[in-house]
């Protein structure tokens, strides 16, 4: 299953996300890989990824006959806030060399000739957006006129700056990737927008943001009913509503188990207990 942006490129409908697995970085996504994920999200940024050892996974996986263009690959531009003091770029450049110089070690690392989606980690303040995300997501869109990435998204973005985006930008994004909170509703309002304009929304830490989710009992009944684990319920939900989940797990039987969520089917009913389990 597939699904498709408002550009009409098919993308896949789970993600492996890479972060904090520093050294285990190479293994897991071959292992992920092996299990059936296709799609692969990182970032250029030391403190949370290990972007080149992802690299070092897609070269033992080319060895085996996986090449590149079968899989999915998604990383992201961090602006000088979400790093530390190894930057993948000269901090003192002006913003659209950071961006050009990052997205060109991010290809060195990936050892690829392009991107399937390229993400901006997140606007440079926390309300609005200001002139320095302004000039960073016009670097962000000449690269993906160049034809160096195939689509361009934003992270960690508000339903406020994802509008302001939308109404602005030259080329509106593909993609928006947050963290999801049943407690707001699974991030209602931004994935209302995403569906308004043709935009994939990604969910990551759907697991991890929602403990408490886990212990509902009418959340507990549902796994029972399908003879499923509670980790494959939401992600099934999260498919059901079109998102794209996004899983970090580093235990294979798990890798297994989450694609599997595939083939669940949720009723109305179901999906009405999950969406307001939170509220």
């Amino acid at each position: 299953m597939s699904l498709t942006t408002y550009n009409h490129v098919p993308v896949p409908s789970f993600m492996y996300g890479t972060a904090w697995k520093k050294e285990a970085t190479t293994k897991l996504v071959q292992l992920a890989v092996a299990a059936g994920f296709t799609a692969i999200d990182t970032a250029n940024q030391l403190i949370h990824y290990q972007e080149a050892l992802v690299g070092e996974a897609l070269l033992a996986l080319a060895r085996q006959g996986v090449a590149r263009d079968r899989l999915f690959l998604q990383t992201k531009f961090t602006p000088t806030n979400g790093q530390d003091h190894r930057t993948p770029y000269d901090a003192s450049a002006p913003l659209t060399a950071q961006v050009t110089q990052s997205f060109d070690s991010s290809l060195a690392h990936l050892h690829s000739d392009y991107l399937d989606s390229y993400v901006l980690h997140g606007p440079y303040q926390r309300q609005g957006l200001g002139a320095a995300d302004w000039e960073v997501w016009a670097a962000i869109e000449g690269l993906y006129r160049s034809g160096k990435t195939k689509m361009v998204g934003i992270s960690n973005v508000t339903a406020e700056q994802l509008t302001q985006l939308c109404a602005k930008a030259a080329v509106k994004p593909m993609m928006v990737q947050n963290r999801c909170y049943a407690a707001l509703g699974w991030d209602k309002e931004v994935r209302e927008i995403c569906r308004t304009h043709g935009i994939i929304y990604q969910g990551f830490s759907l697991l991890t943001a929602n403990r408490e989710v886990f212990s509902d009992p009418s959340i507990r009944a549902i796994a029972q009913r399908l003879g499923t684990g509670l980790a494959q319920v939401v992600f099934r939900f999260a498919m059901q509503i079109g998102m794209l989940p996004l899983t970090g797990t580093t235990n294979p039987q798990h890798m297994k188990d989450d694609l599997q969520a595939e083939q669940l089917t949720l009723t109305a009913e179901d999906m009405q207990v999950i969406e307001t389990v939170g509220m």
